[in-house]
Protein backbone atom coordinates (compact mmCIF):
# COMPACT_ATOMS: atom_id res chain seq x y z
CA UNK A 1 0.00 0.00 0.00
CA UNK A 2 1.40 3.75 -0.54
CA UNK A 3 0.71 6.34 1.59
CA UNK A 4 1.31 10.20 0.37
CA UNK A 5 2.27 13.08 2.42
CA UNK A 6 2.92 16.32 0.68
CA UNK A 7 4.15 18.71 3.23
CA UNK A 8 4.49 19.46 7.17
CA UNK A 9 4.35 22.38 9.46
CA UNK A 10 5.07 22.63 13.19
CA UNK A 11 2.20 24.80 14.42
CA UNK A 12 -1.29 23.04 14.87
CA UNK A 13 -4.37 25.08 15.87
CA UNK A 14 -5.43 23.73 19.07
CA UNK A 15 -8.82 22.00 18.46
CA UNK A 16 -10.98 24.38 21.17
CA UNK A 17 -9.80 27.48 19.24
CA UNK A 18 -10.89 25.68 15.63
CA UNK A 19 -13.96 24.34 16.89
CA UNK A 20 -14.87 27.54 18.30
CA UNK A 21 -14.18 29.41 15.16
CA UNK A 22 -15.85 26.69 13.26
CA UNK A 23 -18.69 26.97 14.81
CA UNK A 24 -18.73 31.02 14.61
CA UNK A 25 -18.64 30.64 11.09
CA UNK A 26 -22.07 28.29 10.79
CA UNK A 27 -23.86 30.60 13.10
CA UNK A 28 -23.33 33.37 10.39
CA UNK A 29 -23.76 31.04 7.13
CA UNK A 30 -26.85 30.01 9.06
CA UNK A 31 -27.92 33.83 8.99
CA UNK A 32 -27.32 34.07 5.40
CA UNK A 33 -30.82 34.61 3.29
CA UNK A 34 -29.59 32.48 0.26
CA UNK A 35 -26.19 30.31 -0.47
CA UNK A 36 -26.31 31.51 -3.88
CA UNK A 37 -22.70 33.15 -4.32
CA UNK A 38 -21.91 36.66 -3.44
CA UNK A 39 -19.05 38.56 -1.40
CA UNK A 40 -20.74 37.81 1.38
CA UNK A 41 -21.07 33.61 0.92
CA UNK A 42 -17.77 33.65 -1.11
CA UNK A 43 -16.37 35.84 1.95
CA UNK A 44 -17.36 33.14 4.93
CA UNK A 45 -16.75 29.66 3.00
CA UNK A 46 -13.30 30.99 1.45
CA UNK A 47 -12.80 31.66 5.56
CA UNK A 48 -14.12 28.44 6.55
CA UNK A 49 -11.67 26.75 4.07
CA UNK A 50 -8.56 28.27 4.84
CA UNK A 51 -9.41 27.29 8.69
CA UNK A 52 -10.06 23.83 7.96
CA UNK A 53 -6.80 23.70 5.58
CA UNK A 54 -4.76 24.89 8.53
CA UNK A 55 -2.28 21.79 10.18
CA UNK A 56 -4.40 20.11 13.16
CA UNK A 57 -4.54 16.97 14.72
CA UNK A 58 -8.57 17.10 15.76
CA UNK A 59 -10.06 14.04 15.38
CA UNK A 60 -13.39 14.41 14.03
CA UNK A 61 -15.13 11.22 15.29
CA UNK A 62 -14.47 12.44 18.95
CA UNK A 63 -16.11 15.72 19.11
CA UNK A 64 -19.04 16.33 21.67
CA UNK A 65 -22.35 15.79 20.17
CA UNK A 66 -23.58 19.49 20.47
CA UNK A 67 -20.24 20.02 17.75
CA UNK A 68 -20.95 16.80 15.59
CA UNK A 69 -24.50 17.84 14.88
CA UNK A 70 -22.96 21.45 13.87
CA UNK A 71 -20.57 19.61 11.50
CA UNK A 72 -23.20 17.53 9.89
CA UNK A 73 -25.22 20.77 9.30
CA UNK A 74 -22.41 22.74 7.92
CA UNK A 75 -21.13 19.70 5.67
CA UNK A 76 -25.29 20.00 4.29
CA UNK A 77 -24.57 24.16 3.79
CA UNK A 78 -21.07 23.40 2.01
CA UNK A 79 -22.37 20.87 -0.26
CA UNK A 80 -25.84 22.90 -1.15
CA UNK A 81 -23.45 26.18 -1.83
CA UNK A 82 -20.98 24.43 -3.84
CA UNK A 83 -23.78 23.05 -6.13
CA UNK A 84 -24.59 26.76 -6.56
CA UNK A 85 -21.46 27.88 -7.08
CA UNK A 86 -20.74 25.00 -9.66
CA UNK A 87 -24.41 25.82 -11.22
CA UNK A 88 -23.40 29.82 -11.96
CA UNK A 89 -20.43 29.29 -13.48
CA UNK A 90 -21.69 26.33 -15.88
CA UNK A 91 -24.27 28.19 -16.59
CA UNK A 92 -21.96 30.99 -17.79
CA UNK A 93 -19.66 28.82 -19.70
CA UNK A 94 -22.78 27.34 -22.02
CA UNK A 95 -23.34 31.32 -22.93
CA UNK A 96 -19.81 31.38 -24.39
CA UNK A 97 -17.66 30.03 -27.67
CA UNK A 98 -14.86 26.83 -26.66
CA UNK A 99 -16.32 26.82 -22.98
CA UNK A 100 -13.46 23.87 -22.58
CA UNK A 101 -10.68 26.43 -23.36
CA UNK A 102 -12.16 28.78 -20.15
CA UNK A 103 -12.78 26.70 -17.22
CA UNK A 104 -9.63 28.23 -15.19
CA UNK A 105 -12.61 30.89 -14.68
CA UNK A 106 -13.80 28.93 -11.83
CA UNK A 107 -12.15 29.89 -8.46
CA UNK A 108 -11.26 26.08 -7.30
CA UNK A 109 -10.39 25.33 -11.04
CA UNK A 110 -6.45 24.89 -10.18
CA UNK A 111 -7.81 22.86 -7.02
CA UNK A 112 -9.67 20.68 -9.27
CA UNK A 113 -6.11 19.86 -11.82
CA UNK A 114 -4.12 19.48 -8.86
CA UNK A 115 -6.20 16.82 -7.57
CA UNK A 116 -6.85 15.22 -10.79
CA UNK A 117 -3.17 15.02 -11.55
CA UNK A 118 -2.37 13.53 -8.43
CA UNK A 119 -5.16 10.90 -8.85
CA UNK A 120 -3.80 9.87 -11.72
CA UNK A 121 -0.44 9.58 -10.59
CA UNK A 122 -2.17 7.24 -7.62
CA UNK A 123 -3.81 4.97 -10.28
CA UNK A 124 -0.83 4.89 -12.39
CA UNK A 125 0.92 3.79 -9.63
CA UNK A 126 -1.33 1.01 -8.65
CA UNK A 127 -1.24 -0.31 -12.49
CA UNK A 128 -4.51 1.62 -13.50
CA UNK A 129 -2.65 3.53 -16.91
CA UNK A 130 -4.85 3.36 -19.32
CA UNK A 131 -8.53 2.59 -18.20
CA UNK A 132 -11.04 1.60 -21.11
CA UNK A 133 -14.23 3.05 -19.09
CA UNK A 134 -14.20 5.15 -16.10
CA UNK A 135 -17.79 6.16 -14.09
CA UNK A 136 -17.53 9.14 -11.80
CA UNK A 137 -20.37 9.26 -9.16
CA UNK A 138 -21.95 12.95 -8.09
CA UNK A 139 -20.22 14.56 -11.36
CA UNK A 140 -22.59 17.99 -10.86
CA UNK A 141 -23.07 20.59 -13.67
CA UNK A 142 -19.44 21.40 -13.60
CA UNK A 143 -17.79 18.06 -13.76
CA UNK A 144 -14.22 19.40 -13.71
CA UNK A 145 -12.46 16.02 -13.00
CA UNK A 146 -13.73 14.09 -15.88
CA UNK A 147 -12.70 17.24 -18.37
CA UNK A 148 -9.31 17.42 -17.07
CA UNK A 149 -8.83 13.39 -16.35
CA UNK A 150 -10.35 12.95 -20.05
CA UNK A 151 -8.19 15.71 -22.01
CA UNK A 152 -5.13 15.80 -20.00
CA UNK A 153 -4.37 11.94 -18.71
CA UNK A 154 -6.75 9.79 -20.07
CA UNK A 155 -7.27 10.66 -24.00
CA UNK A 156 -8.43 7.35 -24.98
CA UNK A 157 -10.92 6.88 -21.74
CA UNK A 158 -14.27 6.59 -21.84
CA UNK A 159 -16.57 8.72 -19.28
CA UNK A 160 -19.86 7.72 -17.97
CA UNK A 161 -20.84 10.72 -14.90
CA UNK A 162 -23.90 9.85 -12.82
CA UNK A 163 -25.50 12.65 -11.59
CA UNK A 164 -29.00 12.59 -9.16
CA UNK A 165 -29.61 15.83 -10.79
CA UNK A 166 -30.78 16.11 -14.37
CA UNK A 167 -30.90 20.02 -15.12
CA UNK A 168 -26.89 19.67 -13.75
CA UNK A 169 -26.45 16.69 -16.37
CA UNK A 170 -27.83 19.07 -19.26
CA UNK A 171 -25.68 21.91 -18.41
CA UNK A 172 -22.72 19.46 -18.16
CA UNK A 173 -23.98 18.15 -21.52
CA UNK A 174 -23.71 21.27 -23.44
CA UNK A 175 -20.33 21.96 -21.99
CA UNK A 176 -19.23 19.29 -23.81
CA UNK A 177 -21.10 19.27 -26.34
CA UNK A 178 -18.84 22.26 -27.59
CA UNK A 179 -16.01 19.29 -27.96
CA UNK A 180 -16.89 16.36 -30.77
CA UNK A 181 -13.95 14.56 -29.95
CA UNK A 182 -15.00 14.70 -25.84
CA UNK A 183 -18.68 13.99 -26.42
CA UNK A 184 -17.74 11.10 -28.30
CA UNK A 185 -16.09 9.78 -25.06
CA UNK A 186 -18.04 11.45 -22.45
CA UNK A 187 -21.72 10.24 -21.23
CA UNK A 188 -24.18 11.34 -18.72
CA UNK A 189 -26.61 9.45 -16.91
CA UNK A 190 -29.42 11.03 -14.34
CA UNK A 191 -30.44 8.48 -11.49
CA UNK A 192 -29.61 7.26 -7.77
CA UNK A 193 -26.79 5.47 -7.67
CA UNK A 194 -28.07 2.87 -5.56
CA UNK A 195 -30.10 1.98 -8.51
CA UNK A 196 -27.63 1.12 -11.20
CA UNK A 197 -26.58 -2.21 -11.05
CA UNK A 198 -25.15 -4.47 -13.45
CA UNK A 199 -23.80 -0.88 -15.69
CA UNK A 200 -21.62 -0.54 -12.81
CA UNK A 201 -19.75 -4.27 -13.93
CA UNK A 202 -18.51 -2.40 -17.29
CA UNK A 203 -16.04 -0.02 -15.69
CA UNK A 204 -12.78 -0.31 -15.11
CA UNK A 205 -12.09 2.22 -12.30
CA UNK A 206 -14.62 4.48 -10.37
CA UNK A 207 -15.01 7.58 -8.96
CA UNK A 208 -17.03 8.25 -5.89
CA UNK A 209 -17.47 12.28 -5.39
CA UNK A 210 -16.59 13.41 -1.36
CA UNK A 211 -20.58 14.89 -1.45
CA UNK A 212 -22.15 11.36 -2.79
CA UNK A 213 -23.35 10.43 0.65
CA UNK A 214 -23.52 13.19 3.11
CA UNK A 215 -22.82 11.16 5.85
CA UNK A 216 -20.58 8.35 6.81
CA UNK A 217 -23.59 5.53 7.11
CA UNK A 218 -24.68 6.60 3.64
CA UNK A 219 -21.61 6.61 2.33
CA UNK A 220 -20.60 3.11 3.08
CA UNK A 221 -23.97 1.81 2.57
CA UNK A 222 -23.09 3.38 -0.82
CA UNK A 223 -19.92 2.18 -1.37
CA UNK A 224 -21.27 -1.49 -0.34
CA UNK A 225 -23.73 -1.28 -3.07
CA UNK A 226 -20.82 -0.09 -5.75
CA UNK A 227 -18.86 -2.99 -4.48
CA UNK A 228 -21.15 -5.64 -4.91
CA UNK A 229 -22.08 -4.66 -8.51
CA UNK A 230 -18.70 -3.90 -9.90
CA UNK A 231 -16.28 -5.78 -11.50
CA UNK A 232 -14.12 -8.11 -9.75
CA UNK A 233 -10.75 -6.17 -10.27
CA UNK A 234 -11.59 -3.19 -10.68
CA UNK A 235 -10.79 -0.40 -8.37
CA UNK A 236 -12.69 2.33 -6.68
CA UNK A 237 -11.82 5.81 -6.12
CA UNK A 238 -13.05 7.29 -3.03
CA UNK A 239 -12.94 10.67 -1.94
CA UNK A 240 -12.92 11.56 1.58
CA UNK A 241 -11.59 14.40 4.03
CA UNK A 242 -8.99 14.42 6.72
CA UNK A 243 -8.61 16.13 9.99
CA UNK A 244 -9.90 19.56 10.22
CA UNK A 245 -11.13 19.09 6.41
CA UNK A 246 -13.84 16.77 7.96
CA UNK A 247 -15.80 19.78 8.71
CA UNK A 248 -16.52 20.32 4.88
CA UNK A 249 -16.80 16.72 3.62
CA UNK A 250 -17.79 13.47 4.89
CA UNK A 251 -15.49 11.07 6.15
CA UNK A 252 -14.68 7.47 5.65
CA UNK A 253 -11.54 5.76 6.27
CA UNK A 254 -10.05 2.55 5.29
CA UNK A 255 -11.87 0.49 8.11
CA UNK A 256 -14.99 1.41 6.53
CA UNK A 257 -14.63 -0.49 3.47
CA UNK A 258 -15.19 -4.43 3.88
CA UNK A 259 -14.42 -6.12 1.57
CA UNK A 260 -11.56 -4.42 -0.56
CA UNK A 261 -7.91 -4.48 -0.99
CA UNK A 262 -6.72 -1.33 0.37
CA UNK A 263 -4.00 -0.07 -2.33
CA UNK A 264 -3.19 3.60 -1.10
CA UNK A 265 -4.33 6.75 1.11
CA UNK A 266 -3.38 10.06 0.44
CA UNK A 267 -4.45 12.80 2.52
CA UNK A 268 -3.45 16.58 1.95
CA UNK A 269 -1.43 19.32 3.77
CA UNK A 270 -1.78 21.81 1.11
CA UNK A 271 -5.11 23.60 -0.65
CA UNK A 272 -6.05 20.53 -1.93
CA UNK A 273 -9.34 19.31 0.51
CA UNK A 274 -9.99 16.08 -0.38
CA UNK A 275 -8.60 12.73 1.16
CA UNK A 276 -8.15 10.29 -1.37
CA UNK A 277 -8.22 6.56 -0.94
CA UNK A 278 -8.04 3.99 -3.43
CA UNK A 279 -9.54 0.15 -3.12
CA UNK A 280 -9.87 -2.77 -5.19
CA UNK A 281 -12.21 -5.20 -5.74
CA UNK A 282 -10.70 -8.60 -5.29
CA UNK A 283 -10.98 -11.05 -7.63
CA UNK A 284 -12.67 -14.23 -6.68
Amino acid sequence: MASFQTSTCEFEVPDELLIAQVMQIHASICKLESLRPSKQVNTLFTQLVNLCTLPSSIDITNLPSEVQLMRESLIKLCGHAEGLLELKFANFLVNIQQPLDHLNVFPYYGNYVKLASLEHRILSDNGVVHPKRVAFVGSGPMPLTSFVLATDHMPRTHFVNFDIDESANNVARQIVASDDELESRMKFETCDIMEVKDKLGEFDCIFLAALVGMDKKEKIKIVAHVRKYMKAGGVLLIRSANGARGFLYPVIDENDLVGFELLSVFHPTDDVINSVILVRKPIA
